[in-house]
């Protein structure tokens, strides 16, 4: 079995959540004991500790969760109906492709179960097994990460922490369909990685652009399958951050308002939270990342792609060359755009299809600006 990879949550953590009232989060989950493990027909939501970090030289402290836990089931939760169970932790293999393996069984199996992992790194080139996990679910991949950097590194060096991206864009089976960065601070990529991100036409939103306007990530983390946040993307001041000090970031209230982005997108499935330093201090932004994320899946409204676009608003704008079709939810007021089918190109998404998009990119369409983000989508769709 898959979860036999998994060990259960610490004997110090049981205890602790033996201790809480009754209102409190800790009281609220199933945990994986010595004595029981969750039914998974039952549960919505599954945190995962992972406790590997060989891959990332500048962590210095062994991976433990158990102030992280602590924080967060101590927290009281809101007017939730998940069901939410902790599973324990993956210990660190013999070798790290030992734990990716044991990662990716472990994801896999809850996706397929409509369960979606919460991952608790360790470092985020665990981020490559959560991708992994999606090999056998035989669909594209939308990657979205939550980082100061792209992450990317030689092509046939070991995979790392500050490496993983280009292990998933080279490496059999491609399934990914779209990368993007949200936050990257320009000083820590070359000049050749942000030309990269261009020609590949995947997306990336700099730390100033997000800061100024929150509200361009959501339909982002709208079309996101995986969201990896790297801590190192808040600053240290909010994170707690004081062994590697990044003095620019994201803050507490930014990198939560991320969060619940992500939690409340119908197409996310799993979420991880990586490169921490395990330090008491990081502990309640962690477990505040967490919460929100809680809180964004309990408002989920089930439209697309699950809903179906009947009581949608249909707008056609006629453009020079195009005619581009949107579509508006009359129950949330979100929007789309209707990505066609290609007669003459791969069609890696095989049918039209919807891309979430925001209100203001339909206003530049109406001003015959084709939105940047449709246009980089028909690319990879013709590749």
């Amino acid at each position: 079995m898959e979860f036999d990879f998994l060990v259960p949550v610490n004997d110090g953590v049981v205890n602790f959540i033996n201790s809480l009232s009754s209102q409190e989060l800790g009281s609220k989950i199933v945990l994986h004991t010595h004595d029981q493990f969750p039914d998974i027909s039952k549960i919505n939501i599954a945190v995962i500790g992972v406790l590997e970090d060989r891959r990332n030289i500048n962590m210095v402290n062994e991976v433990n969760l158990t102030a992280i836990r602590k924080k967060l089931y101590s927290m009281f939760p809101g007017n939730w109906d998940a069901s939410i169970a902790d599973l324990g932790d993956v210990l660190a293999g013999e070798s790290v492709e030992d734990t990716y393996y044991a990662l990716k069984k472990i994801s896999s199996e809850l996706i397929k179960n409509k369960v979606i992992p919460i991952v608790l790194g360790g470092s985020q080139d665990l981020t490559y097994a959560l991708y992994r996990a999606y090999d056998d679910l035989e669909q594209m991949v939308n990657l979205v990460a939550v980082d100061n950097k792209f992450d990317f590194g030689k092509e046939n060096e070991l995979v790392t922490a500050n490496s993983y991206l280009t292990k998933i864009i080279i490496d059999e089976p491609n399934n990914l369909f779209n990368y993007c960065n949200i936050g990257y601070q320009t000083y820590y990529n070359s000049q050749e990685e942000i030309d990269l991100i261009e020609k590949l036409f995947f997306d990336a939103y700099r730390l100033g652009e997000i800061s100024n306007n929150i509200a361009l990530a959501e339909p982002v983390f709208r079309d996101a399958d995986l969201v990896s946040v790297d801590l190192n993307a808040v600053k240290s001041s909010a994170s707690g951050n004081t062994v590697s000090f990044e003095p620019n970031g994201f803050n507490g209230k930014e990198i939560c308002a991320l969060s619940r982005y992500a939690g409340i997108s119908d197409k996310v499935s799993s979420f991880g939270i990586f490169n921490h330093n395990s330090t008491v201090s990081e502990a309640a932004m962690i477990a505040q990342i967490i919460w929100y994320f809680v809180e964004g899946y309990h408002y989920r409204s089930k439209e697309y792609p699950f809903g179906s676009r009947t009581n949608y608003l249909k707008y056609i704008v006629p453009l020079e060359d195009e005619e581009l079709v949107f579509y508006k939810s009359d129950k949330t007021d979100r929007w789309w755009i209707e990505i066609p089918f290609l007669s003459n190109g791969n069609n890696k998404l095989k049918r039209n299809t919807l891309l979430p998009c925001s209100y203001e990119e339909y206003l530049c369409a109406c001003n015959q600006e084709l939105p940047e983000r449709w246009w980089k989508a028909q690319r990879k769709n013709a590749l």
